[in-house]
């Protein structure tokens, strides 16, 4: 079972396969008693492996690794405004993607969500009560969707632009007024909206 993890963890995080050899040091045995277990769950039909094709094993379809019927949560941690800035706010919750999302991606530490309160972003699609799922980072790329903490304490979410001697956080809405501030830490990229309707 925790070769099937293995091999399951490593397609979703980089898309590809582990060799034997990283099987062997991940367990901790030798790569011919690897071998041998992968060969095994081929014959099983828990594995599939392409033909003349290396990191190419995965996992059989209809086959569950155990611990995939675990709910994907990610810390929510507060409302984001989509409007005028709001103070931060640190909520002891969890958003479950387990019913929304079925990519690995959103589980890693480096994600988090936030629940929108305003419409500023709405020409982009980000509408009050979406959620929106984040990157850790500290540096933004013009155009980014952005939540970046101001020097006040509140945060907000915008679209990115450093420009000559200032940074523009620019909504998506002609009823708001872009922020223009000297500096701002950013918080993180916006890489997924999850809209729920019931």
């Amino acid at each position: 079972l925790r070769i099937l993890k293995l091999i399951r963890d490593s397609r979703v995080r980089r898309g590809y396969s582990p060799t034997m050899q990283e099987l062997a040091d991940e367990i901790g045995v030798s790569k011919v008693t690897v071998f041998e277990h992968v060969e095994a769950l081929i014959k099983k039909g828990a594995l599939v492996r392409e033909r003349n094709k290396a990191r190419s094993l995965s996992i059989a379809e209809g086959i569950a690794v155990p611990d995939e019927d675990r709910p994907l949560r990610l810390p929510l941690v507060g409302k984001i405004a989509a409007g005028y800035p709001i103070e931060k706010v640190a909520d002891e919750e969890e958003l479950d993607l387990s019913e929304m999302l079925s990519t690995g991606e959103a589980g890693k530490e480096s994600s988090f969500a936030l629940c929108v309160d305003g419409d500023s972003m709405k020409d982009e699609g980000i509408l009050d009560g979406d959620y929106i799922l984040l990157e850790r980072a500290q540096v933004a790329r013009n155009g980014d969707r952005v939540v970046a903490l101001l020097e006040d304490g509140s945060t907000t979410l915008k679209t990115f632009y450093k420009e000559d001697d200032h940074i523009r956080l620019q909504p998506a809405n002609p009823d708001f007024d872009p922020i223009r501030v000297k500096f701002c830490q950013v918080q993180g990229i916006v890489k997924a909206v999850v809209r729920r309707y019931a």
